[in-house]
């Protein structure tokens, strides 16, 4: 039989604050490591501008690593049964776009 108030002890109260919330676009991701930690710098790259800024970095250890890989894994393997197979763009990622060279 369980207690009540070992269900509570397992749960864990995340706050999600309206900030965060609202979440911050990124279209690139750049991943490093050391012997104890990954570093993963999420980037927002806009058309034209061969500027881009790190709009978010999360340190975390290797065995948080694997467990955020697994997950993505998992939650890939879902959308994909409902919504069909995400296609792999081959390209090299066009630091442009496409689209004009900025001019001043």
């Amino acid at each position: 039989m369980t207690d009540n108030n070992d269900n509570n002890q397992n749960q864990l109260n995340i706050e999600l604050s309206e900030e965060v919330a609202d979440g911050i676009y990124s279209n690139l991701a750049v991943i490093s490591h050391s012997h104890s930690e990954f570093v993963i710098d999420f980037i927002k790259v806009m058309p034209g501008v061969p500027k881009a800024k790190v709009k978010s970095r999360i340190v975390m250890t290797p065995q948080h690593a694997k467990r955020l890989l697994m997950a993505l894994n998992d939650n890939i393997q879902k959308y994909e049964a409902l919504h069909g197979e995400i296609k792999e763009d081959k390209t090299p990622f066009p630091m442009n776009f496409g689209g004009p060279q900025a001019q001043a």
